[in-house]
Order: C-alpha cells, then sequence, then structure tokens
C-alpha cells in the first residue's frame, strides 16, 4: 500500500477514533498495517485504541512497536506510561513519564499523572512537587487538584489536602475520588462526622469504592460506633478481599466490639496480605497487652512510630548500664510518660546515669524521680550517650510481665511548702473530691471524656465537695452548670502553663479524700503520688486498664469504674455514687 493510500486510512481511523468508533477505528488501521508495518502513527493510534478497550498489555506492545521505530517521540512515552500506570507498574510509567519530558513535553496531564506514580512508589514529596507544576501550568486541572491532595495527605498536610480536594470538586463535582480522599483529609483532621458526609457522595459516584467503605468504617470507630465501623469494613472486603487495610480496620472494629481473638485474627490477615506494614502488628501488640500478655505484646508494640535520627545503639536490656549515660526520651502523651517515667529510677539504680527528655509541662515534676536522672525538655537537642531507649520501649527492655510490673507507689513527690499552701486554700475540712472530666482533644480522647453534668449525681450526696480540676478544654462547661449545683474552680492560678504546669495538680492531690477522673493525665497523676482515685472508663478502654477487672496493676490506689455498654456513662456514676454512700461520711473515700 502506497503512502497516497495509508494516510488517508490513518485519517480515516483517527476520525472514527475520535467519535468513539473504536471498531471502526480498530479496521482502518488492522488494514493499513498489514501493508504498513511500520506506520508509526497507526501502531501508536492502535495502541491507545487497545487501552481504551481494556487491553492493557497488547497496549503497551503496541506503543513499544510505536517506539522502536520513532524513539525520539515524546508522546508515545507519555501514551505508554499512562497504560503502565494503569497496570500499576508506577516506575516504569514514571521512566516513561520522565522521558516524555525530557523530550520536550511539558503538558499538565504529565504531570499530573507523573504525580501518580510518584505517590504508588512512595514519594509524595516529589509527587506533590511534580502536581504543583501541572496546576502552575493548567489550574483548572481538576485530577492535578486530586494528585496533589493524595500526596500532601501522605507528608501529613492534611488542611492542605482538603483544600485542594475541594478545588477538584469545584472544577469537576461528579469526581468521587475527590470526594473520597476529603473525606481522608477530614478523617486525618479528627472531623469523622463531615468526613463521612464526603464518603458518602464519593459512594454515590462509585459504590465499589472499597477505599471509601474503609476509611466510613474508621470514622464510625472515631464515633464509637464500633457495629456501624465493622460493616462498612466488610463491605470494604466484600469488594477488595485482600485489602490489608480493611483487615486492620475490621480488626479495630472487633476489638472495641470486645472480641479480642476475632480481632487477631483478622490482624493477622492484615499482615498476611502487607508483612511489611507496621500498624497491624502494632495494633496486635496492643491487644496482646490489653489482655496481660505482655511477652507477646510488648515485642509487637515496638512497631509503633518511633522518634527517628537519633545515631547510637538502642538498650534493650541486655547491655550492662553501670556507668553509662542512657537517653530515654517521651513519645506520646502525658499520660504515658507519667506512667511509666518510673522505669528511670529502675535504670538509675542499675548504676546508669540517666538524661530523661519529657514534655515541657512535666520537667519540675520529674526532677522529683530523683538522682542520677537529669531531666530535659522533648524539644531540647539530644545530648551525648551511651545507648537511647524511648520510654515506651523500657517494659520490654526490662522484661515486664502482668506479675512483675514495678508498681512500688508514690515514684513521684511534690515538696511540702506547695501542699501547706494548697491545704490552707481548702480550708475546712470535708469530703474534699478533685474531679476531672476531659482530656485532651483528638482522636485518642475518642470515647473517654463525657460532660460535667454525670458529677451531678455525686454532688448529692451528703458531706461531699467537689472541686475543679479541669483546665483547658471543658472547662467552659462550669459556666453553665446549674445555681444550684456547686463546684469550685480555682482559678488561674492552678496548673499554670510552662514547666511548672503539674505542681499544684500534684500538691492539691495530696489535700483531697478522693480524685474522679476520665481517662487522662490526672489519673496517672493521682496513681504516681499514691493518691486514692476513681478512673470512669469507657467500655473498652485504652489498653493499660485492660478488660474487666476493678483494679490497675500499675497503680494499686486506683479503682477503676467502667462502663457496662457502650456510651452508659450514667451506670458508671450510680455505682460511684453507691460506692460513695457507702463509705462512712466520717472517713475518707479510700480506693
Amino acid at each position: 500500500m502506497g503512502t497516497g493510500v495509508a494516510e488517508p486510512l490513518f485519517e480515516r481511523g483517527l476520525a472514527l477514533y475520535r467519535r468513539g468508533d473504536l471498531a471502526g477505528a480498530e479496521d482502518c488501521l488492522a488494514r493499513l498495517l498489514e501493508t504498513a508495518p511500520d506506520h508509526f502513527d497507526a501502531l501508536h493510534l492502535q495502541g491507545l485504541i487497545a487501552g481504551r478497550l481494556d487491553e492493557l498489555e497488547r497496549a503497551v506492545r503496541l506503543i513499544q512497536k510505536a517506539i522502536e521505530l520513532r524513539p525520539d517521540t515524546a508522546q508515545a512515552y507519555a501514551s505508554r506510561g499512562l497504560i503502565q500506570l494503569r497496570l500499576r507498574r508506577p516506575r516504569a510509567a514514571l521512566e516513561d513519564f520522565d522521558r516524555a519530558l525530557h523530550l520536550g513535553i511539558d503538558a499538565a496531564a504529565l504531570h499530573a499523572y507523573r504525580g501518580s506514580a510518584l505517590i504508588d512508589l512512595g514519594r509524595p514529596l516529589e509527587a506533590a512537587e511534580s502536581c504543583a507544576r501541572a496546576i502552575a501550568l493548567r489550574d483548572d486541572f481538576a485530577e492535578a487538584h486530586l494528585n496533589r491532595a493524595a500526596a500532601l495527605y501522605m507528608t501529613g498536610r492534611h488542611t492542605e489536602a482538603l483544600a485542594h480536594c475541594d478545588r477538584a470538586i469545584a472544577l469537576q463535582s461528579g469526581l468521587g475520588d475527590a470526594h473520597a480522599h476529603r473525606g481522608a483529609a477530614l478523617h486525618a483532621l479528627h472531623r469523622p462526622a463531615e468526613a463521612l458526609e464526603s464518603l458518602e457522595r464519593a459512594l454515590a459516584v462509585q459504590p465499589h469504592s472499597a477505599f471509601a467503605h474503609n476509611l466510613c468504617g474508621l470514622c464510625w470507630l472515631d464515633l464509637q460506633r464500633p457495629q456501624q465501623a465493622l460493616a462498612s469494613c466488610e463491605r470494604a472486603l466484600a469488594i477488595a478481599p485482600d485489602l490489608a487495610d480493611a483487615h486492620n480496620s475490621r480488626g479495630l472494629a472487633l476489638a472495641n466490639l470486645r472480641l479480642p481473638d476475632a480481632a487477631l485474627a483478622s490482624f493477622d490477615a492484615a499482615i498476611a496480605r502487607a508483612p511489611g506494614v507496621a500498624e497491624p502488628h502494632f495494633n496486635k501488640g496492643v491487644c496482646h497487652l490489653q489482655a496481660g500478655d505482655f511477652e507477646r505484646g510488648w515485642e509487637l508494640y515496638e512497631r509503633r512510630p518511633l522518634r527517628a535520627g537519633l545515631q547510637g545503639p538502642l538498650w534493650d536490656g541486655s547491655q550492662d548500664v553501670v556507668g553509662r549515660t542512657l537517653f530515654v526520651y517521651c513519645e506520646q502523651g502525658l499520660g504515658d510518660t507519667l506512667q511509666f517515667c518510673r522505669y528511670a529510677q529502675l535504670l538509675a539504680q542499675r548504676g546508669a546515669r540517666v538524661i530523661l527528655a519529657v514534655q515541657d509541662g512535666l520537667r519540675a515534676l520529674m526532677r522529683s524521680l530523683g538522682c542520677g536522672i537529669v531531666v530535659m525538655g522533648r524539644e531540647e537537642p539530644a545530648p551525648q550517650f551511651d545507648y537511647h531507649c524511648p520510654l515506651l520501649s523500657l517494659p520490654r527492655a526490662f522484661r515486664t510481665r502482668l506479675g512483675t510490673i514495678p508498681a512500688k507507689v508514690p515514684y513521684l513527690a511534690v515538696d511540702p511548702p506547695r501542699i501547706r499552701r494548697w491545704r490552707a486554700r481548702l480550708g475546712a475540712p470535708a469530703r474534699c473530691i478533685g474531679i476531672r472530666w476531659q482530656g485532651s482533644t483528638g482522636r485518642a480522647d475518642a470515647g473517654r471524656s463525657f460532660p460535667l453534668r454525670h458529677f451531678e449525681v455525686l454532688a448529692q450526696v451528703p458531706g461531699i465537695r467537689l472541686v475543679s480540676l479541669q483546665k483547658g478544654a471543658g472547662s467552659e462547661q462550669l459556666a453553665a452548670r446549674p445555681a444550684h449545683w456547686h463546684i469550685e474552680d480555682l482559678g488561674d492560678d492552678f496548673e499554670p502553663d510552662g514547666p511548672d504546669a503539674f505542681l499544684d495538680a500534684a500538691a492539691l492531690m495530696q489535700c483531697l479524700d478522693l480524685v474522679i477522673t476520665s481517662d487522662t493525665s490526672i489519673a496517672h497523676l493521682a496513681g504516681a503520688l499514691a493518691c486514692p482515685a476513681w478512673v470512669a472508663l469507657k467500655h473498652v478502654p485504652d489498653w493499660r486498664w485492660m478488660l474487666d477487672r476493678e483494679d490497675s496493676p500499675w497503680y494499686p490506689t486506683l479503682r477503676l469504674f467502667r462502663q457496662t455498654q457502650p456510651g452508659d456513662w450514667d451506670g458508671v456514676f450510680e455505682h460511684m455514687r453507691d460506692a460513695l454512700q457507702a463509705a462512712a461520711p466520717s472517713a475518707p473515700a479510700t480506693a
């Protein structure tokens, strides 16, 4: 077939392709290639048609033939890169996109899809930059905003990710992935109810999105609705049985339904499908710790995110520390530091020089741990040391088991003059009870806190005097309480910000008959000081409180009051009221 016949046949095939008549276009190109097998444009277009027909491997082969004919044609590399991306071959796709860029294409679509490949390769910073270039070239390109949102989400820049999702939706309201990623960003920002609204919109467009169903499960967990969470996770798995994230989320839902064996099996299913992902290993460890199986629990708990960048050997309990400097650093919340700082004393008793890095608000209090322990702020540069160890890795290093928990209290103290000042301020004796109802806001506090109004049933017990230990979020509820209900507010001089923040709370607790608190740092402070305290716990609490028992093996002076049904705080406080009434009015309440 001569050039004069081939070109009209190609032009006809191209016109049919543009009109959507793929069969007609394929027929024209097949006839052309029978006599002109080296026709670059026909091979390239035939590859594009194969891609449209989801014949992806054939598409790659056809475009490869075209590239062999003209190895310096940028568009062919870009076309093959898109097919490689659909085949989940991000590395090959990236190579093709980079070759196309080198050969002169500087199009928004190429940069956006290059961002997709980088996301799939776990290189979100580069992906965000590539998508930013796409947006600079064409701000109204919805997929560029969507891909940049996904990259920013991966780097923890959730607010920016949300903004790019909103821009993508404004440009293309029916883009289901944009609604799904918007839900992911809102979930990360601890806004689960709003996230669910976005995910419902995503599922209206893409009802078979396992990603969106799994995210719904996580949102329901944040809203303390584990049964709904389980249903969402199982919908995700019905669509994508090998989705490791959904098996992991299902395990969390089952754990929150108090079905630990089923939860462990689900975490194992996640591990089998994604053995290199740390989260299901960690969640499995938490399950074991909650059950009191510390031997298996501590090992898996090491899969949690840990501080990066420290050079030097990690202390694992086997190395001699006599005369050595050991750098121990906090890594989680205030309660965790208060609970596990006791291990710094054990290290000092072994002859180590301990440098303990803690949150600023705990620095002064932690100095009461004793000699051989130097306390510093956690934001200060790391000191010179022989070994280092995260604070919550010390129980593993000490081979702690349920029966060997170092539970000798108190292990923290406060100076007597401060105690005398607070005793003088409290004045006349009474059954004086300090109360706290809310911890810090965020996902960790989900379901732990409760409204102040629940204390009203305790305030009605004769001879009770309630003193607020609440600071920050939640303290605004004091102003809204009924006028007849008296709770003493100690004002701004109680627990000020800064390095002395916990000294007043610690001193005040020495003057109280009892502390009643939600699962907050105040519970750990009371336990560390050997003060009597009652802790109100949700139906499935944090692992350290375990399940069912009324005492804490970590804190001998604490008594635990648990929900018998999810969300039932009324039952918890009725139980406390009965316990207070049973105590002799003339005697301090005890744990």
